[in-house]
């Protein structure tokens, strides 16, 4: 059984801070499939389209029949363990400062034979259950679980390095006024959190709801207003270094598109707090929060976006807002480039529309703001890279892939 993760100490602050370093990071451009299937959670392998055999490891041609036909499908992902052995020794820098580490062979109820990481609670015999998890340089790896979740398996050392699990951690939620900050920060003290940073964008504004959050002890208010460089430096100065997990729950959404909408501040503001917002807490949090990416227990780990699904695909009656969404989106694809070398993860969250004062005149289904928070928490358990909220969400997602230029045009009606 998983020994349960106890609270780590204070840090000294005048020891060393461990640099990061990732394990092995090539891969072949088929291999890159399992990564797009990790980085949203789901369990998918070649499988042939002329004798249905499955593939593994990823392969040009068929194993069995030599056919070029490959598609990336969901498969069983359930298996025996029939080999394990523990590493005590690796040339590698990343796994030799993680010594011992436990690796098995699974053969596939689907066919295949593997060979994947071991979670503790897995053993020699057992029927386990396979899943592709995002390591620390982002690429995809096989991980073995047990069949049935087991006490405090979440805090086995392997999935606390696949995953971003807040507990034990302190996470900034950079608009903690609006309803999905309120919720999102909620949602972080039940999954553990040590500390919440809420960032609180109008001091002069009461919320009875704010005030409210803010008399739990484990919930600390910050000025900030992201649309000011003094006001994201001062905090950053203060809490920077503290920072594990960043939640940018920050959003300026306004009617209009581009012929009719003469009004260049409205644009100014949405381009303001949507883009180069980001890029104020990026320069000023970023580099800190990458330079604790192997800090222990608590170490930083996670940027997480918050988007809409319309930054994948233009809205026309909100041109403007989804234009700085898609700019948000270009932005969080650097980050995540620039955050690799560290092992932070970035996370970006599509929601379809919110249920908000902004969103009065919207016809269902809309998004509860606990039903973003929840997901973005289980996200980050999961290590996901993209995760998806809400009815809308998902279909906008599935007509994008079936026919981008069929959804543009409805999208434009």
């Amino acid at each position: 059984m998983t020994e349960p993760l106890s609270r780590p100490p204070k840090k000294n602050p005048v020891a060393r801070t461990q640099q990061p370093t990732l394990p092995p990071a090539a891969r072949s451009r088929r291999a890159l499939g399992l990564t797009a299937a990790a980085a949203v959670g789901e369990f998918r392998l070649q499988v042939c389209q002329a004798c249905q055999a499955v593939q593994y490891p990823p392969r040009e041609v068929c194993h069995q029949c030599l056919s070029e036909n490959l598609n990336w499908e969901a498969v069983d992902p359930k298996g025996k363990l029939v080999a394990e052995t523990v590493l005590h020794h690796s040339n590698d820098l990343y796994f030799r400062e993680r010594l011992p580490w436990r690796i098995g062979t699974v053969q596939m109820n689907a066919g295949p034979s593997v060979v994947a990481h071991l979670h503790g609670d897995c053993h020699e015999g057992d029927t386990v259950r396979l899943a592709l998890k995002l390591d620390r340089s982002g690429q995809a790896v096989l991980v073995a679980l047990p069949l049935k979740p087991t006490p405090h398996m979440e805090d086995d050392k392997l999935l606390r390095e696949t995953s971003c699990d807040p507990k034990f951690r302190r996470v900034l939620v950079t608009d903690g006024k609006s309803p999905v900050g309120i919720a999102m920060a909620q949602a972080l003290l039940e999954a553990g959190a040590t500390r919440v940073f809420v960032g609180d964008p109008q001091t002069w504004k009461r919320s009875a709801a704010f005030d409210a959050l803010c008399l739990d002890d484990r919930i600390s208010p910050q000025a900030l207003d992201i649309t000011s460089t003094d006001s994201v430096e001062q905090v950053s100065r203060s809490i920077g270094g503290k920072v594990d997990i960043l939640i940018n729950t920050a959003d300026y959404e306004r009617e209009g598109g581009v012929l009719f909408n003469r009004d260049l501040s409205k644009a100014r503001d949405t381009l303001d707090i949507n883009c180069l917002g980001l890029v104020r807490l990026a320069q000023h949090f970023g580099p800190g929060m990458a330079g604790r990416g192997a800090d222990g227990v608590n170490s930083a780990v996670a940027w997480v976006n918050l988007l809409s699904i319309y930054s994948q695909k233009n809205l026309p009656s909100r041109g403007i807002w989804s234009a700085s969404q898609a700019a948000a989106l270009s932005l969080s694809e650097c980050l995540r480039a620039e955050f690799r070398p560290s092992g932070v993860r970035v996370l970006n969250v599509f929601s379809g529309p919110i249920d908000h004062e902004w969103e009065q005149l919207t016809p269902p289904p809309r998004v509860a703001p606990a039903a973003i928070a929840r997901t973005v928490v289980n996200a980050l358990r999961a290590g996901l890279e993209e995760a998806y909220v809400g009815d809308v969400a998902q279909e906008f997602l599935e007509r994008l892939q079936e026919n981008p230029k069929g959804l543009e045009r409805e999208l434009g009606n």
